[in-house]
């Protein structure tokens, strides 16, 4: 597949299934799933061609994973960042002693101030590698890594989730969990 056309299919299916399912009228349940062939229908109708082959390639080839079918491939949800109201159902879970967070450096001064927070999303995205959170850090300007205590956090209180692709989840990073560059 071409790979301009893989990205902007990967794109818009975050678009729809992350923040504005209705600029296609795509009806998403409580957990955020929606049915595949609602989703392939709206997209045709609405916005550029798609057949399911395509769609379960894009799925399972996204680098980061951003999204998952259910087991029977007949319901499709983005695995996190939503903007919109759903409930993803994970089970609290024990991270591991450090996480990371990638950013940029122009924000550092404010996370000192207020440590990370979900802001219009519904957790803050932590990953388990420092390579990854470069990844999400460069896309923002110059790249800074922020080391996370998760496991003191995890022994104050503050609940974990770790999402189907491998990103970690909570509600805030307190300044005091997180060693800066």
């Amino acid at each position: 597949m071409n790979p301009s056309r893989f990205k902007r299919i990967s794109k818009f299916l975050s678009l729809v299934l992350r923040h504005e399912p209705d600029k296609i009228n795509l009806q998403l349940d409580p957990q955020g799933w929606a049915d595949v062939d609602e989703l392939l229908s709206q997209i045709n109708l609405k916005a550029f061609s798609l057949d399911r082959q395509t769609l379960e390639r894009v799925v399972s080839e996204n680098d980061k994973q951003r999204f998952a079918f259910s087991s029977d491939k007949t319901k499709i949800r983005a695995s996190q960042g939503h903007t919109i109201e759903i409930e993803l159902d994970y089970t609290p879970a024990e991270p591991p002693e450090m996480l990371y967070h990638g950013t940029t450096s122009a924000v550092l001064a404010q996370i000192k101030k207020d440590g990370l927070q979900k802001r219009k999303r519904h957790h803050v995205h932590l990953s388990q590698n420092r390579d990854t959170a470069l990844a999400v850090g460069k896309r923002h300007g110059p790249p800074a890594i922020l080391t996370i205590q998760a496991g003191s956090m995890h022994e104050a209180g503050h609940k974990f989730y770790r999402s189907a692709n491998g990103v970690w989840l909570t509600d805030s990073v307190p300044s005091e969990f997180i060693l800066f560059p």
